[in-house]
């Protein structure tokens, strides 16, 4: 059921004048409704004005792009960094790029259509049958080199943390490309997201492409590998003309670093209550340290529904798709909001 609202929800949702919880969405940090981020938004967009619609190869450049890029070089543990206006954006952008005849694009289970192009190309169902299709392409004597692409937080669990199903690949050979939308600025340490943990599977190359969403609570994305296949991307037309992310955004993610710090740990708080007041956790899939949920069960949707809770639970990317129903904590709930949601759960008792 579609919910029409003409507010942002926070922690708690009207809906035809009456009050909900809120546990959906992707505000993992709650920065979207928080006063202070918003205070540093509203001072950089008078600074920095409202939008930037000029190419970032213009002859009069903003200094902040390369200040950002350079910290969050630094933070994910990458050479480099380049921004864009949106995380969608990003993956296109990649994939666009390595889709030519010197690589082979091949998908692994749960893509994001980020990464997806508009070819005849499937999506592996398995990792095994992943595996065969890189090594037959490898042991064909074909001069393109296979790119994987996957998204490193798939909500099943299957992914992150420990890759189990990357670890089959002969990646030694391969070009990863991961977008990791979900999983920067809230998982690894201090927000890092997964590069670190893909980088120590010593993939041939490693590039990771992210929204700044939902762990910055930024309008922009990013995109993060080695000092040449960085530039190479800043050479494109693509690059040269697409507008860039709005520099208020990107001065307001540099000067909030004290802030997502403090919103990660009460955000892990909020994650270790759930954890320990719900009963039967094999209800849920969900993946160690990041608040995503999800489950498959309707009726529990439509009971948390009738008692003043709203969930994520739609049909995504289009309407042809799977339901995705997944509970999402955040740094705006309080315990309280955790232990009535728990409770909830608890008293359900037809799964």
């Amino acid at each position: 059921m579609a919910h029409y609202i003409d507010n942002f929800p926070g922690r708690k949702i009207a809906i035809k004048g009456k009050a909900y919880l809120y546990f959906g969405g992707t505000s993992y940090l709650g920065l979207q409704t928080d006063t202070e981020f918003q205070d540093t938004l509203i001072k950089n967009v008078q600074k920095y004005g409202t939008n930037y619609g000029a190419s970032r190869n213009s002859n009069v450049r903003f200094s902040i792009y390369k200040k950002v890029e350079a910290y969050l070089a630094h933070l994910v543990g990458s050479n480099t960094c380049v921004t864009l206006s949106s995380g969608y954006l990003a993956g296109q952008f990649v994939a666009q790029y390595f889709n030519t005849t010197k690589y082979k694009l091949f998908y692994a289970p749960n893509t994001h259509s980020a990464l997806h192009l508009a070819t005849n190309i499937k999506q592996a169902v398995t990792f095994a049958s992943l595996n065969i299709a890189v090594r037959e392409h490898l042991d064909g004597n074909s001069k393109s080199t296979p790119v994987v692409l996957l998204d490193s937080i798939d909500f099943s669990g299957a992914h992150y943390p420990d890759f189990e199903g990357l670890k089959q690949l002969p990646l030694e050979n391969v070009i990863l490309i991961a977008d990791d939308s979900h999983g920067i600025g809230v998982i690894g340490s201090n927000g890092s997201g997964v590069f670190g943990i893909l980088k120590s599977l010593k993939p041939k190359e490693l590039i990771v492409c992210t929204s700044l969403g939902k762990g910055f609570g930024i309008q922009a994305g990013a995109i993060f590998g080695t000092n040449d296949r960085m530039e190479q991307l800043r050479k494109t037309p693509f690059f040269g003309g697409a507008s860039p992310a709005a520099p208020a955004y990107l001065a307001t993610l540099l000067e909030s670093k004290e802030l997502y710090l403090e919103k990660r740990r009460v955000m892990a708080k909020n994650i270790a209550h759930f954890l320990e007041n719900v009963k039967e956790r094999k209800r849920f899939n969900f993946m160690q340290g990041h608040p995503a949920f999800s489950y498959s069960n309707v009726q529990l949707t439509n009971h948390l529904f009738e008692h003043g809770v709203i969930l994520t639970d739609f049909n995504y990317p289009n309407e042809h798709a799977g339901l995705k129903s997944r509970i999402v904590l955040s740094a705006h709930h309080t315990k309280q909001d955790i232990l009535d949601l728990t409770a909830l759960i608890n008293a359900y008792k037809s799964y």
